[in-house]
């Protein structure tokens, strides 16, 4: 429950509502329990035929009457004692502090009923009958006033937890959006979207029955039983046997449910994992003919979260009779060793003290009342355990996520660095994603400003490992990256990414507009801007004559309303208009048509100039546009140098371009 606790914590931002929370229940509480206790007076007074002025000196008068009766036993046992041997003394000296105490609380009876008269007097009617009138007409308006405070109870706790699964779906959100690459790779996005959607519902349905039922009706509980030890708390004790047994029996199941719970969200989280690899990859699974497949692969998941439900509503079943049970329990000892005290006017029970005078049939009846006060609450509490648990382990599941720390993180003292103009260095860079499998291997480079680099190489050497570098998506296992003679983390992130556009080979789109599209990283730009930089990227023309809307035309999820080329200018005019001193191209035309190649080369020609330019590649029309080309093989950097010199003097890469000019012929 720690982790629940810290989300709880989440609450205390929000003091006033959170005061009303608890006001509102306490009051609830306290008019739960003095409603009942209001039926004492009824019993005891009204339906004997009696007036309330009768009762009250009828009690005077009776208290006073006992008072002298203990006074007299006193004083006789006091002679008797003195007159008593030595040996019989002890137990008359027993007997003599208890007349005492008898007497003692007689006195304070006799105290609270002289205190009690002149309001009964002054305020309540002398009839029986508009007595009774009088009682329960402030019966009804406690009751009334009573559901007001549950109403605003209610109000109050879903905006407390609105409040607190909004502050926590941020943080959520924030801590996740800092987290590195390789954050993003140990959780699949669809494992993600579990915890964002599905987990944090969880923590917020425990934040909002613990701070409505789990509150307000140990309250009511609490206020019952008060009640109930006033009239006569060692009766009480005796109806309370039960309860460590049921508590014990409570705590196991309770911990059954919280891993229940935390395993029916695994199976969650795979759900939405086959959703979205299904609707993702929706061409493939009808290409395929895989329908069936992922129908029965879904089949197995659901059946297995369906096994896991059932296992929780078992568990949470359970509870309810368990509850139930106690409170049965709890009633049927207090009617049987009440009724044996009232029907004896005993004060003992199995030799042990109950209570110090005989107790009477409303009081009785109104502890019976108590009781079952008592156990309804305990019984909707029973309801409670479930989400409880289910909230817990749900908070475990976030705070795991929460926890993290992103490896690529703004150093503690920065540097300033300013905008690129000098060189970029690659210092003896080696590089693994996991132990023992190197993907750079000491790799040098240096790449003057404004010089356009041209990457080459085979699948899996290293290109956009190197690539992703740059703006610290990744850092080097060892070696160092200068950006201008400033390692570059040494930097703060934003500084350094604010220096970069990235176009990558599948462009990445969002289902907006084209012109936020085109403005996204570069908010304060403004229409003009956007146009003019799609105009460099050959983006205009299609924007303005083929979208129905223009430059106001949604692109759609992925910018799936448009053509593999018509996205990639449209990203490529994004990078423009952030005018980056560094820009990284990774496959950038690999995935278009002809036309769309040769209108992103001339846009490439001119947007590359005054800028230090990165291009993966093994398109020949764009080798075309690099000063150098660097030739890669299994981690390293096998030669550098132009195109004619690489053909005259690198064996690999004259294979290379070989295969790619058979594949282009």
């Amino acid at each position: 429950m720690h982790n629940f606790g810290r989300a709880l914590k989440l609450v205390l931002r929000h003091r006033w509502t959170l005061v009303g929370t608890l006001a509102s229940a306490l009051i609830v509480a306290l008019l739960w329990g003095a409603n009942i206790g209001g039926m004492y007076p009824v019993i005891q007074v009204i339906f004997g035929g009696q007036s309330l002025q009768k009762w009250v000196n009828e009690a005077i008068a009776d208290s006073t009457k006992r008072i002298v009766d203990f006074d007299g036993q006193i004083d006789r046992q006091e002679k008797a004692l003195a007159d008593a041997p030595e040996a019989g003394r002890r137990e008359m000296q027993v007997a003599l502090s208890g007349l005492r105490s008898a007497r003692d609380i007689e006195q304070k009876t006799l105290l609270g009923r002289q205190h009690l008269k002149p309001y009964i007097d002054r305020y309540l009617p002398d009839d029986p009958f508009r007595t009774l009138i009088l009682i329960v007409g402030v019966l009804m308006v406690a009751t009334l006033f009573k559901n007001l405070c549950m109403v605003l109870n209610s109000i109050w706790v879903d905006r407390l937890t609105f409040m607190t699964t909004l502050e926590l779906r941020k943080q959520f959100y924030r801590r996740t959006l800092r987290m590195d690459l390789a954050g993003f790779g140990q959780n699949s996005s669809s494992e993600l979207m579990s915890r964002f959607t599905y987990d944090l519902d969880s923590v917020g349905g425990g934040v909002q029955v613990l701070m409505g039922r789990a509150i307000r009706e140990p309250l009511k509980m609490v206020a019952c039983l008060v009640g109930a030890a006033w009239i006569c708390w060692r009766l009480l004790l005796v109806s309370l046997l039960v309860a460590p047994l049921a508590a014990f029996l409570i705590g196991r199941l309770s911990k059954a449910l919280k891993r229940a719970n935390r395993r029916a969200m695994e199976e969650m989280s795979q759900l939405y994992t086959i959703l979205q690899e299904t609707f993702g990859g929706i061409k493939i699974v009808k290409a395929f003919t895989m329908e069936r497949y992922e129908r029965r692969r879904l089949h197995e998941n659901s059946k297995e979260l369906y096994r896991k439900a059932m296992k929780i509503s078992r568990y949470d079943a359970l509870g309810h009779p368990m509850v139930e049970a106690m409170g049965v329990a709890m009633i049927c000892l207090g009617i049987l060793s009440g009724a044996y005290l009232v029907l004896n006017q005993e004060t003992r029970l199995l030799g042990i003290k109950m209570c110090d005078r005989p107790l009477d049939l409303a009081g009785l009846l109104v502890f019976y009342g108590m009781l079952v006060g008592a156990s309804d609450p305990a019984r909707k509490m029973s309801e409670v355990f479930n989400r409880l648990q289910r909230g817990a382990a749900a908070a475990d599941r976030v705070y795991e996520l929460l926890d993290r720390e992103p490896t690529i993180r703004n150093p503690l003292k920065a540097v300033l660095l300013p905008r690129h103009s000098r060189e970029l260095t690659f210092e003896n860079i080696h590089f693994s994603y996991k132990p023992g499998q190197t993907v750079l291997d000491g790799l040098d480079l240096r790449i003057p400003f404004g010089e356009t680099m041209a990457i080459v190489g085979p699948n899996g050497c290293g290109k956009t490992t190197l690539a992703n570098l740059v703006p610290r998506f990744f850092d080097p296992t060892s070696g160092t990256i200068r950006l201008d003679g400033t390692p570059i983390a040494n930097a703060r992130l934003v500084d350094l990414r604010r220096q970069i556009g990235i176009v990558t080979q599948e462009p990445v789109l969002f289902d907006d507009t084209v012109f936020n599209n085109i403005r996204y990283g570069q908010p304060d730009a403004t229409r003009q801007q956007v146009i003019e930089a799609a105009k460099q990227a050959h983006a205009h023309r299609f924007i303005e004559n083929r979208l129905e809307h223009g430059y106001d035309t949604v692109v759609g999820q992925l910018g799936g309303r448009l053509s593999g080329g018509e996205r990639q200018r449209i990203a490529l005019a994004r990078a423009i208009l952030r005018d980056p001193a560094i820009l990284i191209l990774d496959e950038a035309t690999s995935q278009i048509d002809l036309e769309s190649e040769q209108l992103i080369h001339k846009a490439l020609e001119q947007f590359t100039r005054g800028r230090t330019t990165i291009i993966i590649t093994h398109r020949l029309a764009t080798l075309d546009l690099a000063d150098r080309i660097m030739v890669m093989q299994a981690g390293k950097c096998i030669d550098v140098g132009t195109h004619a010199e690489l053909i005259s003097r690198c064996e690999f890469y004259r294979r290379l371009y070989q295969i790619q000019f058979r594949e282009i012929a």
